[in-house]
């Protein structure tokens, strides 16, 4: 995992530790902080996680309740616009949709 390698690692701990320093001062968890900021990016938006474990679910749901100023807003986009995130997501997994194996939909037949 790219993101996790000796190189990329000190930099991607930089931001999140500078996440949790957001959250914490908004009173949330990390992952609270992030689903608030994309329910802060409109109406036409909405944070859609996925989880298994009740517990989970019901840290998501507390996201509902931070409310992010402008400025919260800002300096959590200068954060990653600036920093980003090194390293790419997955590797060298293949992407199944990017590299799909699916027949075009015209060679499909009907069965009759």
């Amino acid at each position: 995992m790219p993101r996790f390698s000796k190189e990329n690692l000190e930099k991607n701990k930089a931001v999140f530790e500078r996440i949790c320093e957001i959250a914490s001062k908004n009173g949330c968890s990390p992952s609270q902080l992030a689903l608030a900021w994309v329910q802060h990016q409109g109406n036409d938006v909405a944070p859609i996680p996925g989880t298994t474990k009740v517990k989970n679910l019901e840290e998501n749901i507390g996201a509902l309740s931070a409310e992010l100023t402008p400025l919260d807003m800002k300096e959590v986009e200068d954060l990653v616009s600036s920093a980003g995130v090194f390293g790419d997501r997955s590797g060298d997994m293949v992407l199944t949709w990017m590299n799909p194996e699916t027949p075009p939909l015209s060679s499909w037949k009907a069965a009759v």
